[in-house]
C-alpha cells in the first residue's frame, strides 16, 4: 500500500474504530493524528487501511447549535465571552468555526500544552473571559504507572498547573467556569485544581468539538437557568465517559428591550 502524508487510514488492530491523518513517515513506522479526536497514535503500515471516503463527524456538535437558537422577540441577549486555548491548531479551528456558527464571542489561542500555564494569567487578564478551555493533546501511558499520577499521562500535569494559575487569578467557580482536558487527562486531578468540567472520567478519547460544545451551551443558556448536567455531558460525543463535571447555571445575561 503506497501511503503519503495526508492520506486518512484506520488501524485494523482497533477494529478501524478511529481514522486518522498520516502526519509523519519514517520507515516503517506511520505517525497519526486523529482527524476528530484529540489523539496522536504510531502505526506499522500493514496494520493501515485507506479511508478513501469521510463523513462529516461533526453534525452532532452542530445540533447543539440548532438546540440553542435563540427567540428573537424584543428580548435582547449577551452570551459569556470564551478564551479557547489549544495546544493543536487544527482542532482550534474548527472550535473557532463552531463558536462562529453559534454567533459566540470567543478569542481562540494556538499554545503548546507545556507553555499554556506560564501565559495564562496574562491572556485572563487581557481578555476578561466568562470561560476558558485548556485543551490540546493529551494520553494515559499504562506502562508508566498508576491511572491516578498524572506523571502517566502525556499532558495532565501541564493542564492541572493551567488550571491551578487559572483558579488562583479568579477563585469562583461562577465568575470564571473552567473547561480542561483532552483525549484520556486525569479528570479527577483536574477537578481537583479547579476546573468546572473536565475530561476523561473512563479516560476515553474525546472528540475535538467536546469543549467547545460545553463552553457554547452555558454561554447561551441564561443565569438564572440551572443546567442540566446529565443532559449537557451527553451532548458531548462520548457522553459522561468523556467528560465531567459541576452542576452550575448559564452565563448568558438576557435584557429588555432590543
Amino acid at each position: 500500500m503506497n501511503l503519503k502524508i495526508g492520506d486518512f487510514v484506520s488501524r485494523k488492530s482497533h477494529d478501524n474504530d478511529i481514522v486518522f491523518t498520516i502526519i509523519k513517515i519514517e520507515e516503517d513506522v506511520i505517525y497519526l493524528k486523529g482527524k476528530n479526536v484529540r489523539l496522536y497514535a504510531d502505526s506499522p503500515i500493514e496494520d493501515l487501511v485507506l479511508v478513501e471516503e469521510l463523513r462529516n463527524d461533526d453534525e452532532f456538535a452542530e445540533s447543539v447549535i440548532d438546540e440553542l437558537g435563540m427567540d428573537r422577540s424584543e428580548f435582547f441577549y449577551l452570551p459569556a465571552k470564551i478564551l479557547h486555548i489549544d495546544g493543536d491548531s487544527e482542532y482550534l479551528e474548527r472550535c473557532m468555526e463552531f463558536y462562529k456558527k453559534a454567533n459566540v464571542f470567543a478569542v481562540g489561542k494556538n499554545i503548546k500544552e507545556d507553555k499554556i500555564s506560564s501565559e495564562i494569567t496574562s491572556l485572563l487578564k487581557q481578555y476578561n473571559p466568562d470561560i476558558t478551555i485548556i485543551t490540546g493533546h493529551d494520553a494515559y501511558y499504562r506502562n508508566k504507572g498508576n491511572i491516578n499520577d498524572s506523571k502517566s499521562y502525556k499532558n495532565s500535569s501541564n493542564f492541572i498547573e493551567a488550571v491551578k494559575k487559572a483558579r488562583m487569578y479568579e477563585k469562583s467557580h461562577d465568575k470564571l467556569v473552567i473547561i480542561a482536558g483532552a483525549c484520556q487527562s486525569n479528570y479527577e486531578e483536574l477537578i481537583k485544581a479547579g476546573a468546572n468540567f473536565a475530561s476523561s472520567p473512563k479516560r476515553v478519547n474525546i472528540h475535538a468539538l467536546d469543549p467547545a460544545i460545553i463552553a457554547t451551551t452555558l454561554a447561551l443558556t441564561e443565569r438564572n437557568k440551572e443546567i442540566d448536567l446529565l443532559d449537557l455531558l451527553e451532548k458531548t460525543k462520548y457522553g459522561k465517559n468523556g467528560v465531567g463535571g459541576l452542576v452550575c447555571n448559564g452565563l448568558m445575561f438576557v435584557g429588555y428591550p432590543r
